[in-house]
């Protein structure tokens, strides 16, 4: 079983604690939103659970059926998707679901041509990323987290650029996770995360 254990992590840009004394355990097989107005620190929370940010004080512990990982190949079991995350934009659809398959694989029976399809793109596979709007974007950022083998998922404002059709393929997609994965969102957005049974307002960690 997939555990995360946040030990009184806080963290600190210059001198302003965005949170402290954070406590936490997410266990795979369950689903957690953080939620909180615009700048309270969701974004910087999650990006700490990634990895991708060290905390200023406290720690984090990974584990897989009761032993401890390296955080050095913590990001092997991760998948994360946010608007802030750049893709590489010279690249084609079809190359870049190539180059990200050479180092996170997607699961089971899928190959890009699949992916492509199940992302609502085989018309985009052989154009450039940086010709795509920002909703088809938003879309390849979020494949790419639904489909890989990573079982730890992290999606930062999900329906970020997407219009209504977007949003109800988000809502598909999300659904059909595998029940053993552990799914981490941060939201402001009801919508986004009303099938969620666990939700934390990180203002309570001010």
């Amino acid at each position: 079983m997939m555990q995360i254990v946040a030990e009184q992590i806080g963290k600190k840009y210059r001198k302003e604690w965005i949170f402290r004394r954070v406590d936490l355990t997410l266990t795979a097989g369950n689903s957690y939103t953080f939620v909180g107005p615009n700048g309270s620190g969701k974004s910087t929370l999650l990006q700490l659970l990634a990895g991708s940010l060290p905390a200023t004080e406290g720690q984090l512990l990974y584990s897989v059926a009761g032993k401890l990982l390296d955080p050095d190949d913590w990001f092997r079991q991760v998948s994360m998707a946010a608007p802030y995350l750049e893709l590489v934009e010279e690249l084609t659809l079809d190359e870049l679901l190539r180059f990200h398959q050479t180092f996170k694989p997607f699961k089971a029976g899928l190959t890009p041509e699949v992916v492509a399809d199940r992302l609502l793109l085989s018309h985009a596979r052989h154009k450039e990323i940086k010709y795509f709007s920002s909703g088809m974007k938003q879309r390849v950022k979020l494949g790419l987290a639904f489909f890989s083998t990573a079982p730890v998922v992290i999606l930062d404002e999900p329906t970020a650029n997407l219009d209504r059709q977007g949003a109800a393929w988000y809502h598909q997609q999300v659904r059909q996770l595998s029940p053993d994965c552990l799914l981490l969102i941060g939201s402001n957005v009801p919508d986004e995360y009303d099938f969620c049974p666990n939700v934390l307002d990180v203002m309570q960690w001010k």
